[in-house]
C-alpha cells in the first residue's frame, strides 16, 4: 500500500491550506485514516483520525479549525486547515491502517510528508 500526500506549502497566519492523501495497491479495506504532525525538534503527534464510518477524532489543538473526511470510492483522506497558526508548522503525515490480501491483517501505512509552514 502507499500513500501520495499532497497540498502543504507556505501561507500565512490566518490562512487555509488543504491537504490530500489517496491510497493505492493491493487493498482489501482501509479502517481508520488519519493525519500526524512532526514539529521541528518535536516528536510526531496525532492530529485527526477518521473512521471507515466517518467518525473523527481530533487533537485539542486543532479543534474548530481544522476538518478531517475521507472519500472510501477513492481511498483518499482530507484535512482542512483553517485559522492556520506558526505553531501549525510541522512536516504533516497521512496514515492508514489497511488489510491487503496478501496478510490479511490490519497494518498500519504511513505516506512520505508533506511541509506546512506558517508565517507569523
Amino acid at each position: 500500500v502507499q500513500l501520495q500526500a499532497s497540498g502543504g506549502g507556505l501561507v500565512r497566519a490566518g490562512g487555509s491550506l488543504r491537504l490530500s492523501c489517496a491510497a493505492s495497491g493491493s487493498i482489501v479495506r482501509i479502517n481508520d485514516m488519519g493525519w500526524y504532525r512532526q514539529p521541528p525538534g518535536k516528536q510526531r503527534e496525532l492530529v485527526a483520525t477518521i473512521s471507515g464510518g466517518g467518525d473523527s477524532h481530533y487533537a485539542e489543538a486543532v479543534k474548530g479549525r481544522f476538518t478531517i473526511s475521507r472519500d472510501n470510492a477513492k481511498n483518499s483522506v482530507y484535512l482542512q486547515m483553517s485559522s492556520l497558526k506558526p505553531e501549525d508548522t510541522a512536516v504533516y503525515y497521512c496514515n492508514a491502517e489497511a488489510i491487503t490480501p496478501m496478510t490479511f491483517v490490519i497494518d498500519n501505512y504511513w505516506g512520505q510528508g508533506t511541509q506546512v509552514t506558517v508565517s507569523s
